[in-house]
């Protein structure tokens, strides 16, 4: 393990290691690996489509445009994700009866089963990461993870980054927006 950089290295970082958003990334990359191979390898779903499934057991009924707020995604991955779901025949879609166009989707029985038996075990990874740290700490760790939530969606509020993703076009797999010269010997 890496030695902790001092305090004031978060505020003025010279390097990778000193950047909260790495340093945050790399504390949930392992953990994150494991619930994949729970999801994929032991469900058959992916880990965008367990954040589906969760949500929808935790709110129950609610239209895909709204799921993709509740989750921070975009529209077109809410829609494929639900899509998938809809196939593996873990949700359900109604129509609004008073609008045609408005449609509502929430768990089947076979959906609420796998969250039933997935839950716990997504739990118990959370369980035993926690057992890492002293139990006086805990709440210290979710104060600052709702801080950070918090000022991170204060920052988006205030568009503190004016670039944009342009996924639509692609992304950066078909765009490289820096001029590079390239010297071939």
């Amino acid at each position: 393990m890496r030695a902790l950089p001092d305090t004031t290295a978060l505020r003025a970082p010279r390097a990778l290691d000193d950047l909260l958003l790495y340093r945050l990334w790399n504390a949930t990359r392992s953990s994150r690996a494991m619930a994949t191979r729970i999801v994929e390898g032991g469900f058959g779903i992916t880990h965008r489509e367990w954040g589906m499934i969760g949500m929808l057991a935790q709110v129950g009924e609610i239209r895909p445009s709204a799921l993709a707020e509740q989750l921070q995604l975009d529209r077109v991955r809410t829609s494929r994700g639900l899509r998938s779901l809809f196939e593996k025949r873990l949700i359900e879609r109604r129509q609004n009866a008073d609008d045609g166009r408005e449609v509502h989707v929430q768990l089947s029985d076979a959906g609420q089963q796998l969250f039933e038996e997935l839950f716990p075990r997504i739990a118990g990874l959370n369980v035993d990461l926690l057992e890492g740290l002293d139990a006086e700490h805990h709440h210290i760790l979710l104060q600052c993870l709702y801080q950070l939530e918090s000022r991170g969606n204060a920052l988006n509020a205030q568009r503190a980054v004016p670039e944009k993703a342009d996924r639509r076009a692609g992304g950066t797999r078909h765009h490289w927006s820096r001029q590079v010269d390239i010297c071939l010997i």
